[in-house]
């Protein structure tokens, strides 16, 4: 295959993998509905709803599931939340799927493979975390991980879709040269991802042990700018016994404030460094390219810090819950995409010339 039938085949994968990734942010959304209206477990079965391929309806069907699941009887305004949410999941999944069929076809041209192939397996390995968050009745663990797991899997195939764009020629790279203390801010780049990764986590386990209601009051919390009787040890308690119906939440109040004041703590380190971050690459950014991508991370993290006010001050409305996931996720991938331009730039000269310098009298010495 020549260099334009690859450059062809890149840019179609690259649509699809651009596909798979507004449908990972659908499927995070829809998650975070089905969570914040409490139908986690509106079907008890997995993968079908109470044995049927869709939430059961009808006298009949409904008689039918009932006596299948006499504990848990049918209730149809949470099933369909939690079946639409699995079937976003499993299309997804099968355009994951197509993309590795694709790259195993193709893997003797410039295409990516092990990405794509890691990507399809790690999609069987967050399907069986959707089972067992039914199966284990949203134990707090097995749902944190199946958030984060949500998460990696749009990260993953974003980095797949910049690989791809490289590939198909679509991305352009600068013709110049930048300044040395530019190319000095990879580790503070990636210092940013790991605290917006961390506080994803946070906001994953806040969500799992139902604690972002634990403080309806800002910027105190419960009246209180350190409430008494804060418990993190039982907040964090990553042993929580297999078996309650976690549905509601199992842990005390004082455990949930604790998480809840983490998240919020969390969010203000976040704020601070990226904003710091930025406004340093910002003063550097001349020649770079860079502008474009420094300023969705700061207007996507200005929109997500005011999403959480509003959770609090408007006591977790709907609309706004699923937005402050949605842009959770727009933080992590606007984080990756900078990182991304930032490590397709050209070396400096006076980087590499100073380094040469350095070599050379070590030589000489």
């Amino acid at each position: 295959m020549n260099q334009t039938s690859t450059d062809v085949l890149a840019r179609k994968l690259a649509i699809w993998s651009t596909f798979a990734c507004v449908l990972a942010v659908v499927v995070i959304m829809l998650g975070a509905w089905t969570r914040l209206v409490h139908a986690g477990l509106g079907c008890p079965d997995w993968p079908g709803c109470y044995g049927f391929l869709t939430v059961p309806q009808g006298e009949t069907n409904i008689a039918i599931a009932n006596a299948r699941f006499p504990d848990t009887p049918v209730d149809v305004a949470k099933g369909w939340p939690e079946m639409i949410h699995r079937y976003a999941a499993g299309t997804l999944g099968l355009v994951v799927f197509g993309l590795a069929i694709a790259a195993i076809r193709h893997r003797r041209e410039h295409i990516p493979l092990r990405l794509p192939l890691f990507i399809a397996g790690f999609i069987v390995l967050q399907g069986a975390f959707g089972m067992w968050t039914v199966t284990l009745k949203l134990w707090p663990q097995v749902v944190a991980l199946h958030l984060l797991g949500g998460f990696t899997t749009l990260s993953l195939l974003l980095l797949l879709t910049l690989r791809l764009r490289k590939c198909a020629g679509i991305q352009t790279l600068s013709a110049g040269r930048v300044a040395s203390s530019l190319s000095k801010m990879r580790p503070w780049l990636y210092g940013g991802l790991i605290l917006v990764v961390l506080q994803i986590g946070l906001g994953a386990w806040t969500a799992a042990n139902y604690a972002a209601v634990a403080c309806t009051d800002l910027p105190t919390c419960q009246g209180q700018w350190w409430p008494d009787g804060m418990d993190f040890q039982h907040g964090f308690d990553i042993a929580q016994q297999v078996g309650p119906n976690y549905l509601g939440g199992q842990l005390t109040d004082d455990g949930r404030v604790a998480i809840h004041v983490t998240h919020r703590l969390g969010a203000v380190v976040v704020l601070f460094y990226l904003g710091l971050m930025l406004l340093r690459l910002w003063r550097q950014r001349s020649g770079s390219e860079l502008d474009h991508s420094i300023l969705l991370v700061a207007c996507v993290l200005a929109m997500q810090f005011s999403l959480g006010l509003a959770n609090v001050w408007f006591h977790i409305p709907l609309g706004i819950a699923v937005a402050h996931n949605a842009m959770g996720a727009g933080l992590l991938l606007s984080m990756i995409n900078l990182i991304w331009r930032h490590s397709q730039l050209p070396h400096s000269k006076t980087a590499t010339a100073s380094h040469t310098t350095t070599i050379t009298r070590e030589v000489t010495a």
